[in-house]
């Protein structure tokens, strides 16, 4: 069977991806070649292929989070056999109907996830996960302000936090997604199109402020993420789907003694054991119905600039897979 991938030559808009033919290979030792299934997409693919990350080598294969079917084992693999259906998710080269991989990122799935739903969820769903336990860990009663409510990350961190007692805001862009979220957790939401959202957030916590923000949005949401919290609150900023905060600076923090950090899930899965932990939680609340994931769109993996350009456009909601 001939293997192909999703390339980028140089860094660009969404017409620099190409389908081309590229062998997967065989596995060393230590690693194991998939069969891949379906494929998620985020917007850190976005970043790698426009230049705003660093980009790795002379040709990128962007995709940060795949399913599939384990096809052949390399030297000294153990705990999977051929057959086995997996999930993992690493910064890029997911993007493949094939892959070579190392055996330690794996996680296999348990029967109740679907192929698609698990790669709609690995980088989302863990991002979620180390947001709300350990970037900063949400207790009942706590006011969460979550930006992008209705994007994929956002849908999943509402209906995570109302099972953890918190008492959750969304801002979303326009009344469709405002719905959606809505649907998925928030006890309010706000379109900040519509209205200037931190003097809403002040006004639904009676003046008091958020105990923390999830700010997935960036340039454009900074300013008014810090006036939406309480003192001594958490920023937390962990995407900038608007662009980078060049102008952001330490003594900004000063205002109230906030605290601010920006995480990157690959540092809270590094560990295997940390990996293994965090994806039973994520696997156990989704096979329970208590997390559901709600994947709003695919696209052929051969079609995966249109999806870029779909995903950058606004124009999706929950999560995007692309399917080889």
């Amino acid at each position: 069977m001939t293997d192909f991938a999703i390339i980028a030559t140089r860094p660009g808009g969404p017409e620099v991806l190409e389908w081309a033919e590229r062998p997967a290979g065989r596995p060393g030792p230590g690693e194991v070649r998939l069969r891949q299934t379906a494929v998620g997409l985020n917007f850190i693919d976005c970043y790698f292929r426009s230049g705003n990350y660093p980009w790795p080598g002379a040709e990128l294969v962007p995709g940060g989070e795949a399913a599939g079917v384990v096809e052949e084992l390399g030297e000294g693999v153990s705990g999977l056999a051929p057959g086995d259906r997996v999930a993992y998710t690493m910064p890029n080269g997911a993007c493949r109907t094939a892959r070579v991989v190392p055996a330690d990122r794996l996680v296999k799935l348990p029967d109740e996830i679907a192929d698609e739903v698990a790669a709609s969820i690995m980088l989302k769903g863990l991002t979620a996960h180390y947001l709300i336990h350990s970037s900063f860990r949400v207790e009942a009663g706590h006011h969460v302000l979550v930006h992008a409510a209705a994007g994929g990350v956002g849908q999943l961190l509402g209906q995570w936090l109302k099972e953890k007692g918190a008492v959750t805001i969304g801002t979303v862009g326009g009344p469709a997604k405002a719905e959606l979220a809505r649907a998925n957790g928030y006890d309010h939401v706000i379109d900040y199109e519509a209205v200037d959202f931190a003097e809403a957030v002040m006004d639904l916590t009676g003046g008091r402020g958020c105990d923390v923000v999830y700010d997935s949005v960036g340039r454009s949401t900074w300013r008014g993420s810090l006036r939406s919290l309480r003192p001594r609150g958490s920023f937390i900023c962990f995407g900038q789907s608007s662009g980078l905060l060049d102008d952001f600076r330490f003594k900004d923090l000063a205002t109230a003694s906030f605290t601010a950090s920006r995480p990157s899930l690959f540092h809270f899965i590094a560990a295997r054991e940390e990996l293994e932990a965090r994806a039973a939680d994520l696997f156990a609340m989704v096979a329970a119905g208590r997390v559901v994931p709600k994947i709003g769109q695919t696209f052929a993996l051969k079609d995966a600039a249109e999806a870029h350009r779909a995903l950058e456009g606004r124009r999706t909601t929950g999560a995007t897979v692309l399917l080889p």
